[in-house]
């Protein structure tokens, strides 16, 4: 049993498995936990099973790691009643304001926020690379790190205000707009967890219209040079980007 520190909550942990642990040691907390959760067999199953058909071919993952994706799930469907989505996307911050990029698997979402480390070095922290939760508040939107941070491990245990998201797009030349709630909807939807169960749903699309609402929106025309960190930078930081 572990009790970790995400988005504002303290989160207890029935683990089976040391992996989680391991992957949530940076997050352990002390405190006590506002609400518990664990994966049992059929959950873990149907965790296997999912990963099977979205790869092709049988899940050969451990079982520790299956037991974090299958308890990630768990966390995200009870964060809902706590006004926080999962979100797929690449989050930074600068100046400890964050901006959080999205885009389809393969887009280039990791590289981009590279070549932000690249350009501002210490003044840029990754806050999550890969599955951050997104708190919405009455004043607005916190990107919040969690230990399910990608791959590679990019991320801080920590919330900063959410500035915007943006949709990233491979291009020739390097431009960023605004862009508008209906443009970015279908690439938002796709990219925040959505629950099988109704209920969960309805909360879901509730908090995706309150988090448009929150935040600023831009689509980005991104060739990956270094110069396409400049460019998104400047746009979202200038009264006249369009």
């Amino acid at each position: 049993m572990i009790t970790i520190s995400i988005a504002g909550k303290n989160v207890g942990i029935d683990n089976r498995y040391p992996y989680l642990a391991r992957q949530c040691a940076r997050y352990h907390s002390t405190g006590a936990a506002d609400f518990t959760v664990a994966a049992g067999e059929a959950e873990l199953a149907r965790e296997r099973a999912l990963n099977a058909a979205a790869d092709g071919h049988a899940c050969d993952y451990s079982d520790g790691y299956i037991e974090s994706l299958a308890v990630y799930r768990k966390i995200a469907e009870k964060m809902l009643d706590f006004d926080t989505l999962l979100f797929h996307g690449s989050g930074i911050a600068v100046d400890g304001v964050g901006y959080l990029f999205a885009a389809v698997s393969g887009t280039g979402k990791s590289t981009h926020t590279r070549l932000w480390r690249e350009k501002f070095g210490e003044r840029a922290v990754m806050v999550n690379d890969d599955k951050p939760l997104l708190r919405l508040t009455g004043s607005g939107a916190l990107l919040c790190g969690t230990p399910w941070n990608g791959k590679h491990g990019l991320g801080a245990p920590m919330e900063v205000p959410l500035k915007a998201i943006v949709g990233l797009n491979r291009a020739p030349e390097n431009a960023i707009r605004r862009a508008s709630v209906y443009e970015l909807l279908p690439l938002l939807l796709q990219q925040t967890y959505r629950p099988n169960n109704p209920a969960l749903l309805s909360k879901t699309l509730a908090l995706v219209d309150r988090l448009c609402e929150s935040i600023e929106l831009y689509t980005l025309q991104c060739n990956m040079n270094p110069d396409a960190a400049d460019v998104s930078y400047a746009g979202m930081n200038r009264k006249d980007c369009l």
